[in-house]
């Protein structure tokens, strides 16, 4: 039988709901038919994928009971599609083994079903005539397909409703809902019709903060993190941002803030927190490998809640180098303890030990670093830092022994607009560190600085094709070669900088005295990438790329030193949560490097 939508739509969706009762049968469906006649391409996709009827054949689903009821759900189903497509007069015709479902009793169900043909003639598509919503807070903006002469999607209903009502939940009236409804369609203009009336309720503020399911987390802690305004006007605004604080403690697994039902007199709203601790330690371990520059590992072991406030003690360590023919073996070991909602509750506190040991090809450091550091969360995509640090670096290199004492104050900011930190495909992503250095006996002091821009652009609608770029660049003025910690100088060539260049390959030669000529890093530095991806299935892709490199003593282009480049070729493949990267590369200009270098590791290059 065929199914219109009445002249008058609600705002909420309504299901056709099925039961049926049948004995057990032989699971079986020879052919599932989906017709779309006089359908745009992307009309008669909305159709297959919202059909459940197609899900459960494409998972070889085929009970009779379970197809019967997915096809009695497949009308609301269906018409929800076509409603956010903006198609109002749909005609639904169902058939299974030639009957129409909608007439087949709910205890009369066929032992079995051999054919289901789902056919759907999608009407005009229909345009918004008037839209009305009031009242609206000063300043609200609606979507701005949500006018007159625009394709009346039914998505944008929702998107106008929800936009009206958080600019209300925002001013104050977090028991604002929507009073009356008239969504009116007319068949013979193909034109829908919207009038909403809001009622925006009394202006409240934040009552008392109330917690459960906290486990080992103290409950003062709980309340000091999410940081809520008690007595403050209402906001939602301030409710979501007081979640995501919970959240990036990493303590929850889940976190849900809701405002009470009831009002307490005169005007408090009270909140409850709902969370769901994690298992307090977490342990991690990576691994990169590359042909020329060897095995990469790193672990670490993490206590998300040592004392019960919050308190996130790491201790991790790493290796690099293993096997290289260039180099020893680089490792490291680091401690560190992190308080959130220090100061502010958009603020946290750490503390950092850290050991490392470099033994590259011309010199070998043994270095040890403690900080203070407190990072400042501004929003979701941007974050600051800044800190004080002590650093104490002793070693060795063809000139003779060497050691540099300095006091450092970095600060940093990075602001991340990309759309996956893993796999980006749009956006962008910008990284700046300022830090001045004052270098104890005969350490040089200064102000180094950093800059490190990504950007992601998708070259088309599906994103199978993505242009990712990124800028590096770094400097140190006021202290001279010699004089500046060797972990504070830039070399260029490597996974993180030049593929198919041998790693921190491009430095600054130097002599002391009458010994050998060696290469140390310099005060400058400049890197770019270029990549193609091209996505060729699901889960697998193929890159292209170029990266250039150079490394400066006076300036970022003194020719001191000649720049190098490598370019190559990628494997990626998908495992849910980042890609699996293979990249070979090869050196195209430059002389620190030849021959092919391959390299291996989780997540994008860049």
């Amino acid at each position: 039988m065929p199914l219109r939508p009445v002249r008058t739509l609600g705002l909420a969706s309504v299901a056709l709901v099925g039961l049926s009762f049948a004995s057990p049968s032989v699971r079986a469906l020879d052919r599932l038919d989906i017709l779309t006649p006089g359908a745009s391409d992307a009309i008669a996709k909305a159709i297959r994928e919202a059909s459940l009827v197609n899900t459960m054949q494409a998972d070889g689903q085929t009970a009779p009971q379970d197809l019967l009821a997915a096809a009695r759900a497949d009308y609301g189903r269906i018409l929800a599609a076509l409603y956010g497509k903006g198609h109002y007069s749909a005609v639904i015709h169902i058939l299974v083994d030639g009957r129409e479902v909608s007439a087949i009793p709910p205890l009369e169900a066929p032992a079995t079903i051999s054919a289901i043909m789902i056919q759907v003639d999608p009407g005009p598509r229909f345009q918004f005539d008037r839209t009305h919503i009031a009242p609206l807070v000063p300043g609200t903006a609606l979507p701005t397909e949500f006018s007159g002469g625009e394709p009346a999607e039914s998505g944008l209903i929702g998107e106008a409703v929800d936009a009206s009502l958080l600019a209300w939940r925002n001013v104050g009236h977090a028991k604002a809902r929507v009073s009356d409804e008239q969504v009116v369609a007319d068949h013979a203009t193909a034109l829908l019709d919207v009038d909403l009336r809001l009622s925006p309720g009394p202006k409240l503020r934040f009552g008392a903060l109330t917690v459960e399911g906290e486990v080992r987390m103290r409950e003062a802690r709980v309340r000091k993190i999410a940081g809520l305004p008690e007595g403050e006007t209402f906001s939602e605004t301030e409710l979501r941002r007081a979640e995501s604080r919970l959240r990036r403690t990493g303590i929850f697994s889940s976190v849900t803030l809701a405002e009470d039902e009831q009002i307490t007199a005169p005007d408090l709203i009270g909140v409850t927190a709902t969370v769901v601790e994690q298992k307090p330690r977490r342990y991690s371990f990576g691994a990169e490998v590359a042909s020329l520059d060897g095995l990469s590992l790193e672990g670490s072991w993490l206590h998300r809640n040592l004392l019960g406030g919050g308190e996130r003690l790491k201790i991790e360590g790493g290796a690099t180098n293993i096997g290289s023919g260039q180099s020893g073996i680089d490792y490291m070991l680091g401690v560190s303890l992190d308080r959130p909602a220090t100061l502010t509750p958009d603020t946290t506190a750490g503390l950092s030990l850290t050991y490392a040991h470099l033994d590259e090809t011309d010199y070998y450091v043994d270095g040890l670093q403690f900080g203070l550091n407190l990072v400042h969360v501004f929003s979701d995509k941007l974050t600051g830092k800044a800190g004080i640090s002590y650093s104490y670096l002793q070693g060795s290199d063809p000139g003779g022994d060497f050691t540099y004492r300095n006091l450092s104050l970095p600060f940093s900011v990075t602001w991340d607009r990309r759309d996956e930190a893993q796999d980006a495909v749009r956006g962008f992503y910008l990284d700046a560190s300022v830090m001045p250095f004052l270098g104890l006996g005969t350490t040089g002091s200064g102000i180094r600085g950093t800059v490190d821009g990504r950007v992601y652009r998708s070259l088309d609608s599906d994103s199978r094709f993505v242009l990712a770029l990124r800028a590096q660049g770094g400097a140190i003025v006021g202290s001279g070669l010699l004089e500046t910690p060797r972990d504070l100088l830039f070399f260029s060539g490597g996974g993180g900088t030049v593929r198919g260049q041998p790693y921190r390959s491009l430095g600054i030669p130097v002599m002391k005295g009458m010994g050998p000529e060696f290469d140390i890093g310099g005060r400058y530095f400049l890197a770019g990438s270029v990549e193609l991806r091209v996505k060729v299935s699901e889960r697998i892709g193929i890159v292209g790329f170029v990266d250039v490199g150079s490394v400066g003593l006076n300036g970022f282009n003194d020719g001191f030193v000649d720049p190098h480049a490598g370019a190559g070729l990628g494997l990626r493949y998908d495992t849910g949560f980042g890609p699996i990267r293979l990249d070979v590369a090869a050196p195209v200009s430059g002389k620190t490097g030849d021959g092919v270098q391959i390299y291996i590791g989780l997540g994008q290059a860049f």
